[in-house]
């Protein structure tokens, strides 16, 4: 029987009847998940590398064949807008996205084109994101708890799933990797998802958004950082999305994803205030959680901050 899952990925199995197998057979290799609602566009021409440098946040110009790497479109005031896992083939850029994202993508690449040498094309429909363990093909990406993504036809050998999209969350989630309109919100910065180590290249030169981006590095802190919830596993529920976190009866924040792993137990991401002390009890939707630190509270700013205001709540 299936069992399918909630939105953005109502097109997928949620599992097949064994969710934590699911999450071992995706580890080991046994298994592996087709995340066909995935977006996935394709960028081919000459000049596509160096203009896609200037338009995200990544070092791109130089990018080898068969390198992947992870890149962001953000708005001019440098609010996250697409993330996109990347590999150059030789001949094209291709990318996947998250769902239902990849119109809007290939839309606003189309008209930044100009008289440039480049092709945008979004072949979401041609096209399916397979992730398991030791798989390999031409255009492979490095993904979640040492798994690897690849983009390959659809109908395709690699074409096949053992595994549901619960599965894939659960080792998401306990590798600290937020996911794009699910862990965030249109107000969401790099920084405070900490994609500054994965995807943003701090030197290179202007993008949209690069002004947040600098400001907030060499002057200043982002209002909120991505923690990591291990929630109690007395409860028989797991919080809703978007539900609010409080500390000591005080919203801090909004829970994002969550899932029940095989080892961890019911965790979670979140969103909270930086300022927010990092032992500090929380309670999400109704559940005791504890964090655990992604992103720093002192990442950001290379300035001091003193020390007697790194407890202290707002």
């Amino acid at each position: 029987m299936t069992f399918h899952a909630d939105p953005p990925d109502e097109a997928l199995a949620a599992h097949f009847g064994d969710p934590y197998a699911e999450q071992k057979g995706l580890e080991s290799g046994a298994a592996a998940i087709v995340r066909s609602n995935r977006g996935v566009v394709r960028v081919s021409g000459p000049d596509r590398l160096s203009w896609l440098h200037s338009l995200l946040s990544q070092h791109l110009s130089a990018l080898a064949p068969g390198q992947a790497t992870e890149a962001l479109l953000l708005s001019p005031n440098g609010h996250i807008e697409h993330h996109l896992q990347l590999v150059d083939d030789g001949e094209a850029v291709w990318a996947h996205v998250e769902p239902g994202t990849a119109p809007s993508l290939a839309a606003f690449l189309d008209r930044m084109r100009f008289l440039l040498r480049v092709e945008v094309a979004d072949v979401s429909a041609e096209y399916v994101v397979v992730t398991g363990a030791g798989l390999e093909g031409p255009l492979s990406l490095p993904d979640v708890a040492g798994t690897t993504s690849l983009i390959v036809p659809s109908g395709s050998a690699h074409d096949r799933a053992d595994a549901g999209i619960w599965a894939y969350e659960a080792l998401r989630i306990a590798d600290h990797k937020a996911r794009l309109g699910v862990d965030t919100d249109h107000r969401t910065i790099p920084h405070e998802l900490g994609f500054i180590d994965t995807a943003v290249h701090l030197n290179k030169g202007c993008y949209r958004g690069q002004e947040t981006v600098a400001r907030v590095h060499n002057l200043g802190r982002p209002p909120r950082r991505l923690v990591f919830l291990h929630l109690d596993g007395g409860e028989d529920r797991l919080p809703a999305r978007g539900a609010a976190i409080e500390a000591d009866g005080r919203q801090i924040g909004f829970v994002g994803s969550s899932a029940r792993h095989h080892e961890l137990g019911p965790i979670a991401l979140a969103l909270v205030k930086r300022t927010v002390p990092v032992d500090a009890p929380l309670v999400v939707d109704g559940i005791a959680a504890a964090q655990e630190v992604i992103v720093s509270p002192d990442t950001g700013a290379n300035v001091t901050i003193d020390p007697a205001l790194r407890g202290r709540r707002r």
